[in-house]
């Protein structure tokens, strides 16, 4: 064959010769409220990618999902740099195709045409999700359709520091009782003020260190108005809130007695820096408290309670007396699919939530995070079934409930909680804070709550 030949035979099968096919990339962006123990609400998206990849390769697809990590909003201004940086983003037609937000995001984005109802492309009956706890899927639902997936579950639990029940007259059996007795409702809100009056009088801590709340703002404080005797926060049937002048005055007149009748509680409590509270409650330093099941990870890790069972009691939120029940708040965080994905990418978006939900992968943010998990099979992993915290905290879930899904919800709370720092603070009685909320709330709410 004469060299010109060659090269013309080497030119044909270049042409003719199947074309290799190149893999097309989609990347698909995750935005979280997370810290270093919390890193798997991104890394799950990144591992269930792997997976992803693995399954479209069987199924003969040429694409490929690359994940990439977005801001983790840490710190205590990330949750409104979150909300406000994805709103805007979005809006400009950037910003996460994943975004892990809080349940009651649900109402405000969806109803802004920010994010997508996850039920249209995800098979809801089907596992793991046929597997979740069943009280999880209404704090995900609203307007009638499922909107997010629970990237975690939680509660909100009171806690004691055991040393100092037991200088008050408590044997471990008592201490071990406890839990019960709040949940039965044998030891209220009332007996809350009275050993926390004890322990302080016996100079086990310091005045107004006795019953140590929340530093900041947050959901915690609903439980302290839903423990009351008609503390209800939601019509199912009309879709409005719901606001109880009876429960209202108990759970401002709590704080208000644990501030000025008790003392156990600091006039100038509210707005103290986190680090310092954390550093206080696990250390002896507070005798009762309130806070997240996530805290454990801050008391065992970073301030260095290693010996936590034998130190601390926790159990549900106890009763404001007759007429009420013992509870505890959980605020799933959730994972949502964000109008940023278009045509494949919301696709890929659902699948990669779908198998960042399965219970090993989830089990790695529970044990990392100290959050709870979402399934009955997720109690049955090894890991989560041998963790002592996640097992015992798990049983809290039975008797929780959640914040409303409504638009609404956010101007409801920013006035009751003007009412709890008057009654707390001393500004007004806590009759007095009531009846500026409920005027308040009429004049600017109208009948969008039933105050009754």
């Amino acid at each position: 064959m004469t060299l010109k030949r060659l090269a013309m035979a080497v030119l044909a099968a270049l042409l003719f010769a199947p074309l290799a096919t190149q893999a097309a990339e989609i990347e698909i962006e995750v935005w979280a409220p997370a810290d270093e123990n919390e890193r798997y609400r991104f890394v799950a998206i990144s591992l269930a990618a792997n997976v992803l990849n693995e399954e479209l390769k069987i199924e003969g697809s040429d694409t490929r999902v690359v994940v990439k990590e977005g801001t983790s909003f840490g710190g205590s201004q990330g949750w409104a740099q979150l909300k406000q940086g994805f709103s805007l983003a979005v809006e400009a037609g950037k910003g996460p195709h994943i975004i892990v937000g809080g349940h009651e995001d649900i109402p405000v984005w969806g109803s802004a045409g920010l994010i997508y109802p996850i039920e249209d492309y995800i098979d809801l009956e089907a596992w793991p999700f046929s597997d979740l706890f069943p009280s999880l899927w209404p704090i995900m639902s609203w307007n009638g359709q499922v909107w997010g997936i629970p990237q975690d579950a939680e509660s909100r639990p009171f806690f004691a520091w055991n040393p100092h029940l037991k200088a008050i007259g408590y044997s471990d059996a008592d201490i071990a009782a406890l839990p019960a007795k709040v949940k039965s409702g044998q030891y209220t809100l009332q007996n809350v003020l009275e050993d926390a009056k004890k322990i302080q009088d016996k100079g086990l801590v310091e005045k107004g260190y006795g019953f140590y709340p929340r530093a900041t703002k947050g959901g915690d404080y609903w439980q302290f108005y839903a423990v009351q005797k008609g503390g209800d926060m939601y019509d199912a049937k009309s879709g409005k809130l719901i606001l109880d002048k009876g429960a209202l005055l108990a759970y401002y007149q709590f704080f208000n007695d644990a501030v000025f009748k008790y003392g156990v509680t600091k006039k100038n409590h509210l707005g103290m820096d986190w680090d310092q509270w954390y550093n206080e409650v696990a250390t002896g330093k507070a005798g009762l408290w309130h806070g997240g099941t996530w805290h454990y990870a801050r008391y065992t890790r970073r301030e260095g309670l290693d010996d936590f069972f034998d130190k601390v009691m926790f159990s549900l939120i106890p009763s404001g007396g007759s007429g009420g029940k013992a509870t505890t708040l959980t605020h799933p965080l959730t994972y949502l699919i964000s109008k940023r994905a278009k045509g494949e990418e919301v696709e890929l978006a659902a699948r990669l939530i779908t198998i960042a939900s399965e219970p090993r992968l989830n089990t790695l943010h529970a044990i990392a995070s100290a959050h709870l998990g979402i399934t009955n099979a997720q109690t049955k992993v090894s890991q989560y079934a041998d963790d002592r915290w996640t097992a015992e905290a798990t049983v809290l879930l039975k008797s929780a409930f959640a914040l409303p899904n409504s638009v609404d919800f956010g101007q409801y709370d920013t006035l009751v909680w003007k009412g709890l720092t008057a009654a707390w603070s001393g500004d007004l009685s806590p009759q007095q804070a009531v009846d500026t909320v409920v005027k308040e709330m009429q004049a600017t709410m109208g009948d969008k709550v039933i105050i009754r």
